[in-house]
């Protein structure tokens, strides 16, 4: 589609392991349609099916066309064109740009769905006007995305953004060496700073088994333990961001997944940053996602611009 122009949608679909959602957009970021459907289990003939099924319901009911981006649970190689690294372990190996491009006629834009929250959010959510955003997704797991200008920056490898498995900085002798991660490292990251490992953490400290929003319940209740656990979350948080800072300097960053609801990070995190950013100081504007839950399947619309 390169010097022509596009079609009046922007179709954007969630690929998750347990639903896919398409949503249509008009280019001034309307909703034009959206639905949901449970992703076929173990299957991925019959996922990519799903999602040509959907894009042809869509645009059907709607009498237009539409550009497709998809956001999947892992990145395609830009050497071999497959996909790797999805927690939907069916996809991994498999052409899918091509093979969904062959059933749908048209070409088909992809990218990790921490990428596709980044691109949402600086198009027309908390980071516009932003010319480098850094989005991080905290939620069961921690995964980040980086836009510029408006794009997805993914890099010769297509992993920019993995901010998550690489070693939590400055690590205290209690946290070192860190707890084992599925990526088969220890200390990663995303061992320490996600819904799960929250819980990990005030079940060592406590013995007690708790989700993550009942702890942050606990929280807001003042109760000690929790208080002590968050403290530590804030500091591991800070670390990892201050280190995304001391790299790449992005204009702003924005927060989503579940943890991002705690109002107290953006207050405390511009105050703690400082700490340990080259020279002591720290204007990195922290910035609470705009779109929610909706911000994966918009910036899977967006991958193709407005």
């Amino acid at each position: 589609m390169t010097g022509t122009p596009l079609p009046p949608l922007r179709l954007g679909v969630d690929l998750g392991g347990t639903k896919i959602e398409l949503i249509a957009l008009n280019p001034q970021g309307q909703v034009r349609w959206q639905q949901r459907i449970p992703t076929p289990s173990g299957s991925y003939r019959a996922t990519i099916e799903a999602i040509a099924g959907l894009v042809q319901r869509c645009e059907s009911e709607l009498g237009e066309s539409g550009t497709v981006g998809v956001g999947i649970p892992g990145v395609v190689s830009r050497q071999t064109q497959r996909v790797k690294g999805a927690n939907s372990v069916c996809l991994n190996g498999q052409p899918l740009e091509q093979d969904l491009g062959a059933l749908l006629g048209r070409p088909i834009r992809t990218a990790n769905d921490a990428n596709c929250f980044a691109i949402s959010e600086a198009t027309d959510g908390a980071a516009v006007g932003y010319r480098t955003v850094f989005g991080i997704i905290l939620g069961t797991g921690c995964g980040a995305g980086i836009a510029v200008d408006g794009r997805v920056h993914e890099g010769p490898n297509g992993i920019a953004g993995e901010w998550g498995h690489n070693p939590l900085p400055w690590m205290t002798e209690a946290e070192f060496p860190g707890p084992d991660c599925f990526c088969g490292r220890r200390g990663c990251i995303e061992t320490f700073i996600s819904g799960t490992n929250l819980a990990r953490q005030y079940r060592e400290h406590t013995g007690l088994t708790l989700a993550g929003a009942q702890i942050l319940e606990r929280v807001d209740a003042g109760e000690a333990s929790a208080e002590q656990v968050f403290e530590a979350f804030l500091s591991q948080l800070t670390r990892a961001l201050a280190h995304v800072i001391n790299l790449l300097d992005p204009d702003c960053i924005v927060l989503g997944g579940g943890l991002s609801n705690v109002e107290r990070l953006y207050e405390l995190l511009p105050k703690r940053l400082p700490g340990y950013t080259v020279g002591g100081e720290c204007a990195t504007p922290i910035l609470k996602h705009h779109h929610g839950d909706a911000s994966g399947v918009r910036g899977a619309a967006w991958l193709w611009g407005r």
